[in-house]
């Protein structure tokens, strides 16, 4: 089985903020003391952080919820809950984080050390010593914390290189990273000897470096899911500049010219942003008897079917077996590298716009529908927040609540929907009745 895993669904929870609590001053020579009650702590964020160690989101192949903890409840002497410690996630480098319900990007973690909340916990609700007023003293009000964000992630891992070999099975790309690096891939004359990519690094003769991924072989189809299909394609996203390896001995009856169309086609189906990083071909096994004049015939093709003003792209013969040519073609990468800027992965429309924590202050304060038993039923995030806090404990809480709701028109439209006197209000699973 392949210890490599680039894709991984969780779920992540904040914690929720401590309860705010009810207390009062009864020291003996303290009359009228008055509410005492602190607030509670604030929940713990899920974050996460960029660990250059890791390789693969391995770690979340069985574990896949994360919880942080929630704030303590507020004490009396007006003393606060301690507040929860965050949750700390260690995520490979090239971490992408989407949204799994709303499909939107919330970052791209490529730095080492880098930070991000995914989800944010809840403040601590407020003890009664912040409900006092002159009016009213001695509250026995207090709220319940915030809950905190809980939300179902999808993260996706695409290697970090600069340089990534494309081209089909048995071309000779392991054989390649092998011998201008010192990773140690798999090799062997059959195909998809690659099942996963491989990366190293590159030190040229003039002193330049560069990392270098060799991706799984991809065959015709393999954008609609052909073969390995897109299972490894997104790891060329990252990459700048695309080393397009072609066996020039035709060695197992292939034409490199439609080999190379073939590959190009498939690049183009899965993302047609991949045709702007440059390309150079490697006609690889040149040390093969046909592979000189498959070049002649590969070169005279290329230049008829490509438009005048268009650029060539460079050649370079090669062999990795007998490591024929390769200095020149290392040099040339490097070179193209340091002229390519970065690609931009993600446009601003997949983007999620709000990167932090909150409810949307132009949505609508409550909705009301009609459950199957003629009930009543409200929801809405803001109501649904303010039902949450509430410490339905204290009675003076609850009439707060109702007034609440009150001066959010609820009452109004509950009459203007038909709502009658006894009839039954849905809130969650809390129920009551409408009073008229």
């Amino acid at each position: 089985m392949s210890m490599f895993l680039d894709t991984a669904k969780i779920k992540v929870k904040a914690g929720n903020g401590g309860d705010g609590m009810v207390a009062f001053r009864r020291e003996k020579y303290v009359p009228n003391g008055g509410p005492w009650g602190g607030d509670g702590g604030r929940g713990g964020n899920v974050i996460f952080v960029v660990d250059e160690g890791l390789r693969t989101l391995m770690d979340f192949r069985y574990n896949r919820h994360f919880k942080a903890q929630s704030g303590e409840k507020g004490m009396t002497k007006g003393m606060h809950g301690r507040g929860a410690e965050d949750l700390i996630v260690y995520v490979p480098q090239g971490t992408t984080v989407r949204d799994a319900e709303t499909g939107k990007i919330l970052t791209d973690l490529i730095e080492n050390g880098q930070k991000f909340i995914v989800a944010h916990g809840g403040r601590g609700g407020r003890g009664n010593i912040r409900f006092a007023t002159p009016k009213n003293p001695a509250p026995e009000i207090s709220e319940n914390g915030e809950p905190g964000q809980e939300r179902e992630l999808q993260l996706e891992l695409k290697i970090l290189a600069d340089v990534g070999l494309v081209g089909f099975p048995s071309v000779g790309k392991s054989t390649l990273l092998s011998v201008i690096t010192s990773a140690k891939p798999k090799i062997g004359a059959y195909h998809f000897t690659t099942i996963v990519p491989n990366l190293g690094m590159v030190r040229t003769q003039s002193g330049e470096s560069f990392a270098v991924a060799d991706l799984p072989g991809l065959i015709e189809g393999a954008s609609q899911g052909v073969g390995l299909g897109t299972q490894f394609l997104r790891h060329i996203e990252r990459t700048r500049v695309i080393l397009h390896v072609i066996d020039m001995s035709a060695s197992e009856g292939r034409n490199p010219y439609e080999d190379y169309l073939a590959i190009n086609k498939e690049l183009e189906s899965y993302n047609l942003r991949l045709m702007e990083r440059p390309q150079i071909i490697v006609a690889n096994k040149m040390d093969m008897p046909d592979s000189a004049e498959n070049l002649k015939t590969f070169k005279k093709k290329l230049a008829e079917n490509y438009d005048e003003f268009d650029e060539l792209p460079q050649i370079f013969p090669i062999s990795s077996l007998t490591k024929q040519g390769l200095s020149m073609l290392l040099d040339a990468t490097a070179e193209l590298l340091a002229k390519t800027p970065e690609f931009l992965l993600y446009d601003e429309s997949e983007m999620e716009e709000e990167a932090y924590y909150g409810f949307d202050e132009n949505a609508p304060a409550f909705d009301i529908s009609r459950d199957d038993d003629a009930a009543w039923v409200l929801s809405g995030d803001k109501l649904e927040k303010l039902f949450v806090m509430t410490n339905f404990d204290r009675e003076e809480a609850v009439m707060k609540f109702a007034r609440q709701l009150r001066g959010m028109g609820v009452d109004e439209a509950l009459r203007a929907r038909g709502a009658k006197d006894g009839d039954l209000v849905r809130i969650g699973n809390f129920e009551f009745e409408f009073v008229d």
